[in-house]
Order: C-alpha cells, then sequence, then structure tokens
C-alpha cells in the first residue's frame, strides 16, 4: 500500500543559497537587481561630481532619459546644476542614454554613509520573532 503521508517540501540537496542570491532568484528578483544596478551606477558617477558635493547628493534613479538625484538640502541642488553638462556627459561615456537631469531636495537623505543614524534597538517581540523567523529557515536545511 503507497505511504499517504504529506512530504515536506524541503529540498535536500546542496549547501543553504546566500540570501541575496535566494532573493535574486525569486519574485523579488527584479527589483532588487535594478536598485543594485543604480547602486553601481551611483558610484560610478559619484566621481564627476564637485568637490564636497558627493557627500549631499546621491543618484536614484533614471527614467526616460533623465538622471535623478537627490541631494539634502536646496543650496546642493543650486550646485548640482552647475555640474549638469558633466554628468550627461559621464552617463553617456557609460553607455546610459540621457538627456537630462531632475534633482530633488529630501531634507535628511544622506549619501554619506557615516552621518546615517544608529538604528534603535530592537523590542524584546521584535527580536523573539526574528529568532523564530531564522529557526524555521534553519529547519528548512
Amino acid at each position: 500500500m503507497p505511504d499517504s503521508r504529506p512530504r515536506s517540501r524541503k529540498k535536500a540537496t546542496g549547501p543553504t543559497r546566500a540570501p541575496l542570491d535566494a532573493l535574486l532568484d525569486g519574485p523579488g528578483g527584479d527589483p532588487m537587481r535594478r536598485a543594485l544596478w543604480l547602486d553601481d551606477l551611483d558610484g560610478r558617477l559619484r566621481p564627476f561630481l564637485p568637490d564636497g558635493l558627493a557627500a549631499h547628493a546621491r543618484f536614484a534613479n533614471i527614467d526616460r532619459g533623465r538622471l535623478v538625484f537627490v541631494v539634502d538640502a536646496p543650496i546642493w541642488q543650486a550646485k548640482l546644476r552647475l555640474a549638469i553638462p558633466e554628468l550627461l556627459q559621464a552617463a553617456r561615456s557609460l553607455g546610459l542614454s540621457a538627456d537630462d537631469v531632475v534633482i530633488r531636495t529630501s531634507p535628511g537623505t544622506t549619501a554619506d554613509p557615516r552621518k546615517v543614524k544608529a538604528p534603535r534597538p530592537m523590542s524584546a517581540a521584535s527580536q523573539q520573532a526574528l529568532q523564530a523567523a531564522l529557526a524555521s529557515l534553519r529547519d528548512l536545511d
């Protein structure tokens, strides 16, 4: 008589994949790949920003040929406007078809990771939930 018990859906082959690899392969992979690509472009365009501006501006997106930058104060928006020709030329040299730059101001946004505030400690309930989630992932191995 065949065994009618439900079978586990665990995969028994291979070591545990890195979380980022698993995320990129899943349904959320496309937005993650785009975010990583935009972060890479930010790193490539940053050297073309004028001195002092790189800590206050961040490349955020490219939309229909427009480079979108976010700065943390209006003064940096004005300084970034002066660098538009060089930024467009740099973007084109990277293979982007860019013909305009959009600059958004978002107070509190910083491109300098040294200026990011430390996260608040987790509550006891959050810690317990995180431990339970991690334990359930370990059970899948």
